[in-house]
């Protein structure tokens, strides 16, 4: 139950350890025990660092994995057409069997590219059996995940039974826990949405909701004229929020999930990651789905990199570093368990090829990742201690099977649908 990850470069995300040029990361029974320049561990197994960075691994805090086997085809969408092609077209065909799989090789691919930990944000309720293949699907992965319980898009009835059920089934603990995705008062009602966290609130979980605003509206102050912001909430996008409401969200502590290649793909504006840290608020970054971008966190700090430094100037490497790490482990509630390799915390630990030629020679290892980093650098996952991806290949999964399952899954999906895969594909919303 003993690991030594030796001669590594070590980018420990954590003040007090510092970055060690070359050094020694020791594990026991999944937690961090050591971290120094040598450690002697002769009943140890050894995993040899030596021309790689070992750093805490990746943390998404918003993905809608369902949708994977619709990869790539949202590419030139707006968002009006994504949601109209996502949500009205495609999910009402979805089987239990179709959310098990989209999740499975969606948490499958986070792991590949060093996303240890992720947030699941699933709105495919289309009934119990499809909230329990995505839980199954969560499990069946090994990596730290929050399934991250939302209502159907565009219900408006209550969810308390069915939070309740699966809040009972995740009560044990575990690598998969659980969050509640509220729908915000312009899907539903203020009240609802206080009836939502107050029931969150007794059953322990944190709540995300995804908001936006043309200017017009004020959702953040309209929650805190009701007193419903609260410091377990992570609000997802924030496009066009003012600068007041940024700094409510400050006051209450509450988190901000960013997408920002989404964000700016799909038109919601600039990513808010500069006004957020004028404000007060730590950014988080996010995948959102692969349907329309690429699934790894590298290209998301990259983006959300470039764009805030062609804004501003603003930002360097260890912010983005932060953000993927350490501050969303914080806005998950998990900054105790992991984010950073801190001995007596979680082992989630990744370790990228300084070797490769595309980053080589790495003289900056926080620059090389953020401008320079892919998920071909990712050579060894570990997840509470459990190495889930050795020498480049993930442990104990047979790809070319999933593979054909997905394909016959994303088949079955676009018929039932009567949808072409051939391209020419556009959804159609309906005129406002």
């Amino acid at each position: 139950m003993r690991i030594l990850l030796t001669g590594g470069t070590v980018v420990s995300m954590d003040p007090a350890v510092g970055d060690l040029e070359r050094a020694d990361v020791l594990i026991e029974d999944g937690f961090i025990a050591e971290v120094s320049e040598a450690i002697d561990a002769p009943d140890a197994e050894v995993i040899d660092a030596t021309d790689r960075i070992v750093m805490p691994g990746f943390v998404d805090t918003h993905r809608h994995t369902w949708q994977t086997a619709f990869r790539g085809v949202g590419a030139d969408w707006t968002f009006p057409e994504w949601a109209v092609a996502m949500h009205g077209t495609l999910k009402p065909h979805y089987r239990p069997e179709d959310v098990y799989l989209g999740t499975l090789l969606g948490r499958l691919e986070a792991l590949h590219s060093g996303v240890t930990t992720m947030l699941d944000w699933f709105h495919c309720a289309q009934g119990p059996e499809h909230a329990d293949a995505a839980v199954e699907a969560l499990r069946d992965t090994a990596g730290r995940s929050v399934f991250c319980h939302g209502a159907g898009w565009g219900t408006t009835g209550s969810v308390d039974a069915e939070v309740r059920r699966v809040r009972s089934a995740l009560s044990g603990g575990g690598l998969v826990t659980m969050a509640l995705g509220l729908r915000g008062a312009d899907d539903t009602s203020v009240d609802t949405v206080a009836d939502e966290l107050k029931l969150a609130a007794e059953l322990g979980l944190r709540t995300s909701v995804h908001v936006t605003s043309d200017g017009t509206q004020r959702p953040i102050a309209d929650l805190r004229e009701h007193g419903l912001l609260r410091d377990t909430t992570t609000f997802v996008h924030a496009n066009g929020l003012g600068d007041d409401e940024l700094r409510m969200l400050a006051d209450a502590g509450s988190s901000v999930s960013i997408s920002p290649d989404v964000e700016l793909r799909m038109g919601f504006g600039w990513p808010m990651t500069g006004r957020m840290l004028a404000a007060g608020v730590r950014p988080t970054l996010s995948v959102d789905d692969v349907p329309s971008v690429g699934g790894d966190m590298f290209a998301t700090m990259r983006t959300a990199f470039v764009v805030q430094r062609g804004l501003d100037g603003g930002l360097n490497s260890r912010d983005l570093l932060e953000f993927a790490t350490v501050d969303g482990a914080h806005a998950l509630g998990l900054a105790a368990r992991t984010g950073s390799l801190t001995p007596g915390k979680d082992a989630d630990v990744i370790l990228l090829r300084t070797d490769d030629i595309t980053v080589l020679p790495a003289t900056d290892p926080a620059g090389t990742i953020v401008a320079a980093g892919h998920p071909g650098l990712v050579d060894t996952v570990l997840v509470a201690g459990r190495v889930v991806k050795r020498d480049g290949v993930l442990v104990d999964v047979d790809l070319p099977a999933l593979k054909a399952r997905l394909v016959a899954s994303r088949d079955q999906v676009a018929a039932a649908a009567g949808i072409p895969l051939d391209g020419t594909w556009r959804p159609q919303p309906k005129a406002a």
